[in-house]
């Protein structure tokens, strides 16, 4: 009876350093730097995307364009302007824009931060390589040390060249909206005045400064 137990506890023991290393798989934490790298030579970036919920008939559009901290991104009926220091966010709806200060949070994975997340923050696998076609890519799943709106995310990136196809985020109800990559264009010709909420451009706008 002894010796089941020990064996059993040996088991146990067993299985969790063999989940442990799956959480933090060196394949997995590889693809990423790989991924980052490719993104941080880039001065600027920008990209089109659908996105939805999982299983969903209705894909809706949006843009993103990234330099360095700075990101201009648009979905349906808002747009974000994030300037480095300030974080301007306008309602189509209402005609009114809301201002605070920028405060990055590692959990929320917008398409701003996919590329450029810290994996500290995060356990991450290796989850399969698959084909599409000629192309081949590859499939991680992250999952935030933290608890948040964010349960994990999946992305999918080719494996030839380390560009994102698409990502997953599952939220921690369980619900998994989809994002695909349309177009996309290294080295956007952008100024600084383009990450900037000019309130010039429209007109009545309604101004809440939350600074």
């Amino acid at each position: 009876m002894k010796m089941k137990k020990n064996v059993l506890i040996v088991m146990s023991v067993l299985a969790l350093s063999i989940s442990q290393g799956n959480a933090q798989n060196p394949k997995a934490g590889s693809i990423i730097d790989a991924m980052q790298q490719k993104y941080k030579t880039m001065k600027s970036f920008a990209a089109t995307f659908s996105y939805g919920l999982e299983g969903s008939k209705q894909a809706l559009q949006g843009s993103i364009t990234v330099k360095g901290q700075k990101y201009r991104l648009k979905l349906a009926g808002q747009e974000l302007f994030n300037n480095g220091k300030e974080i301007a966010t306008f309602i189509k709806e209402t005609n009114e824009v809301n201002i605070s200060d920028y405060e990055p949070s590692e959990n929320d994975l917008n398409p701003a931060k996919i590329y450029s997340f810290d994996k500290k923050n995060y356990k991450y696998t290796f989850v399969q390589e698959v084909k599409e076609g000629a192309a081949t890519y590859e499939i991680i799943e992250l999952a935030p040390e933290k608890k948040g709106q964010v349960s994990k995310v999946k992305i999918k990136l080719n494996k030839a060249d380390k560009s994102v196809k698409s990502w997953t985020i599952t939220d921690k109800n369980g619900k998994r909206q989809v994002f695909n990559i349309i177009k996309f264009t290294p080295n956007a010709n952008v100024d600084d005045k383009f990450f900037a909420f000019d309130k010039s451009k429209y007109p009545g706008v309604e101004v809440n400064d939350l600074r």
